[in-house]
């Protein structure tokens, strides 16, 4: 397992190519995709169900989950699971209900009136991906704060098996966060279907939801042809680790492989102004507990060889390398790791200390696993209840207060040449004007 690549003491030149992400060559794919897009366009229902039988080799007759698809999911759910999505739904409704806040009215000046009102976007489509790795945890991160938001209109929509049923674990999440129009269809036909609506699924304002290269690509064309918003950006799964010498190599090892299972493309870096021996021990940890793990071993083991140890002279230079990568997850595992969250900039999610794994987080800890990834943690929030949501602005203006902004924008419009503007504001105080000129 020495395939993993050590950087001692690099340039910043260097730098530059260690924050690179993997970019993948998508024309192939937006060739595709495109005409998928176009076929559920045009052709609805038919359309999904002929690439259902195409990609996912199911026949399905009705695209909709039934109540008795409910119940024989319900039937093949553990006692511990269900004991388990409750705990995780706590959690997380605790931490996202302390999101909601109310805005009061704010007097601008005497007569003039402004506030701000929160408006649930009405409808809202999910996307959860089915297959070997159902994300149940998933239906959790996005139906939550969308619940609590008020959504009116929710739906997922997640990939059938070849039996034509969807797995029991996500059937059983949705139900229990309280959505219930679900549609077994996957791929870029879901994304199509949601954005330009078919007979059987209604077309949405906004599409969430992981995915495959198909998926991810769909969410791109769709949003920029103007149908639909979408969550955000999305790329493969991504950790950065900042350790010092109170690390524990054990759990160094185990968090690097933990998000390299997801992704042969997941970025994997560790930063550390360690000595070599501190390193070594990481890379017998990561050998040992790859030679442990019984699946998914391709995927990490290529994941792994795109992983980076940087060895750098100081945790002040750690942290401005992280803050220049701005990755997804970001573990502190330092001592004072408080100390050192104060100087984050750039990241989607931090975890701090020996005892903060980001399987927590991607799971049952509160917070959101919808992260921006490939950098974009410099612009993009995680999945919040601001992601459910819209703000309108109101403003309400006594004559009084009209005639106390008048000259600004007076003077202000006339700079632009927009007359217009000047005129709807005077013709209201004509009254007053004449009075001051006479």
């Amino acid at each position: 397992m020495d395939m993993i690549q050590v950087y001692v003491h690099p340039t910043y030149e260097i730098w530059k190519s260690i924050s690179n992400r993997t970019v993948q060559n998508i024309s192939h794919l937006t060739n595709l995709v495109v005409p998928i897009i176009d076929n559920v366009k045009v052709y609805g229902d038919v359309a999904l169900k002929t690439y259902t039988k195409k990609y996912d080799n199911a026949d399905i007759k009705c695209l909709q989950v039934t109540e008795e698809d409910f119940e024989k999911a319900d039937i093949k759910i553990s006692n511990r699971f269900k004991k388990s999505i409750e705990i995780a739904y706590r959690n997380i409704k605790h931490f996202h209900q302390k999101q909601i806040h109310e805005e009061s009215s704010i007097e601008i000046l005497k007569g003039i009136y402004c506030w701000r009102k929160t408006i649930p976007i009405e409808k809202v489509g999910f996307y959860i991906p089915g297959g070997s790795a159902p994300l149940l945890s998933t239906v959790l991160m996005l139906g939550i704060p969308g619940k609590l938001s008020g959504c009116k209109n929710i739906i997922l929509c997640s990939p059938p098996n070849k039996d034509g049923e969807i797995h029991p674990a996500i059937l059983y999440t949705a139900k229990y966060v309280g959505i219930k129009r679900i549609y077994k269809v996957g791929g870029a036909q879901a994304i199509a279907s949601m954005a330009y609506g078919t007979e059987t699924i209604p077309s949405v304002y906004k599409i969430f939801g992981p995915g495959n290269s198909y998926v991810t690509i769909a969410k791109q064309i769709v949003s920029q042809r103007g149908i639909v918003s979408i969550d955000m950006p999305a790329g493969p799964s991504e950790v950065a680790i900042m350790a010092d010498y109170t690390a524990n190599p054990e759990y160094i090892a185990a968090d690097l492989l933990s998000q390299s299972e997801h992704d042969p493309e997941s970025y994997i870096l560790l930063v550390t102004p360690n000595n070599q021996s501190w390193i070594e021990k990481v890379k017998k940890e990561l050998k040992k507990q790859f030679l442990d793990i019984s699946n998914k071993r391709d995927i990490i083991e290529r994941s792994l060889k795109k992983s980076k140890i940087v060895v750098l002279t100081s945790l002040d230079e750690c942290l401005t390398l992280i803050n220049q990568v701005a990755p997804e997850h970001f573990i502190i595992n330092c001592k004072n790791a408080s100390f050192w969250a104060e100087k984050v900039i750039n990241a989607g999610s931090v975890f701090l200390g020996n005892y903060s794994p980001v399987s927590a987080g991607d799971y049952a800890s509160g917070t959101n696993h919808v992260l921006p990834t490939y950098g974009y943690a410099k612009s993009y929030s995680g999945l919040s209840i601001d992601s459910f949501v819209k703000k309108i602005t109101f403003q309400k203006i006594s004559k009084k207060g009209l005639k106390n902004l008048s000259e600004c924008v007076n003077v202000l419009s006339s700079e632009e040449g927009l007359l217009a503007h000047k005129k709807s504001i005077n013709i209201r105080l004509k009254n007053e004007f004449k009075n001051v000129n006479t």
